[in-house]
């Protein structure tokens, strides 16, 4: 679907921008794909990157541009160029960082959203997706609270777009496996002083691959109508089990948990239940609006075999009551496969 489009990445330096150019570029024939991100150094190593240098007239179908989400005016320069799909990947995204610095968060997280979305709406770009977070629903921190609102933003969007052609959808999933801030990287480096820390015993977390979240991205984007939150069916761990599985013969030293911190990952809140659809691979939470009437038959026109169900009243899907939790041996797979 990517085949001779433009398609615009904020935050396109980071993990998951350079995955997903990485599949675009080996699975599609992009017209373009633009890099919209604030470190210079990274952008000049991402274009050193093979899977990049070995494209027939790379630096014409892969564009850097410097910029910061902030700034309204650099973004609609950026942007002047006919983009097909958007995916809105920058974020100030540590949560300490965002406890001692709240107002530089909100600038980055909630008005750099809007820009995103004015922006996205002044040159009609069909589609553009947000990527949000698990920290997002039931917010115990600021940066889910601001997350939560940049939901809010894309989503309330679709209500005052009007003749628009733009479609705003955001895609919510937790910390990828073993991404910078994640438990793994700190873990491994504590295992050759015999001891881990481990805030609390009892928790419990989400468990996706980058791949796998860049694959889920493409997905929604090819299932969006606008208006609508995707959150992947993907499995859970305990913490125990991924020391077991790491670190098995280091001792441990319980720190307790940290400001901010929830001990289980929650995805979709008992709040949202009345508007949530689960599907064999993913679930959707509904639009809730008066403004645009979102249809389950549009899904099923894409695909005869998505039909989905209401979820009962009450339901919430965390980490806690997944029904998917990984053993040690699937978890020493994935660190096998993922961690370098």
């Amino acid at each position: 679907m990517f085949n001779n489009k433009t398609i615009f990445i904020t935050g396109g330096t980071g993990s998951f921008g350079k995955e997903f150019v990485r599949n675009v570029l080996e699975n599609y024939r992009p017209k373009k794909i633009i890099i919209y991100s604030r470190d210079e150094l990274k952008q000049s190593e991402m274009l050193s990157e093979s899977f990049i240098k070995k494209i027939k007239n790379h630096t014409k179908i892969v564009r850097f541009f410097i910029g910061d989400i902030r700034d309204k005016e650099r973004l609609l320069f950026a942007m002047n160029d006919d983009v097909d799909y958007l995916i809105h990947a920058a974020a100030l995204k540590q949560v300490p960082t965002s406890e001692y610095n709240p107002f530089e968060t909100i600038k980055t997280n909630i008005l750099g959203a809007q820009n995103i979305i004015d922006s996205a709406l002044h040159y009609n770009i069909r589609n553009v997706i947000a990527l949000s977070t698990d920290k997002a629903s039931s917010p115990t921190n600021l940066y889910g609270a601001t997350k939560l609102t940049s939901d809010k933003l894309f989503i309330s969007a679709n209500n005052y777009k009007g003749k628009s052609k733009t479609k705003l959808s955001v895609v919510r999933y937790g910390n990828v496996f073993g991404s910078r801030g994640s438990v793994i990287p700190v873990l491994l480096k504590q295992i050759p002083s015999g001891t881990i820390t481990i805030t609390d015993k009892n928790m419990t977390r989400f468990s996706i691959t980058l791949m796998e979240g860049v694959n889920f991205v493409i997905e929604c984007l090819r299932l969006m109508q606008g208006g609508e939150i995707f959150v992947p069916k993907i499995p859970s761990y305990n913490i125990l089990t991924l020391a077991n599985a790491l670190a098995p013969k280091c001792k441990i030293n319980y720190t307790g948990i940290r400001s901010g911190e929830k001990i289980h990952e929650e995805m979709i809140s008992v709040h949202d239940s009345h508007k949530t659809l689960e599907f064999k691979k993913f679930y959707i939470i509904k639009p809730d609006s008066m403004f645009f009437t979102w249809k389950e038959t549009k899904l099923i026109k894409k695909n005869k075999n998505l039909r989905g169900k209401k979820c009962p009243q009450g339901f919430s899907y965390s980490s806690q009551n997944n029904t998917n939790f990984l053993t040690v041996e699937q978890l020493r797979k994935l660190i096998r496969n993922n961690i370098h």
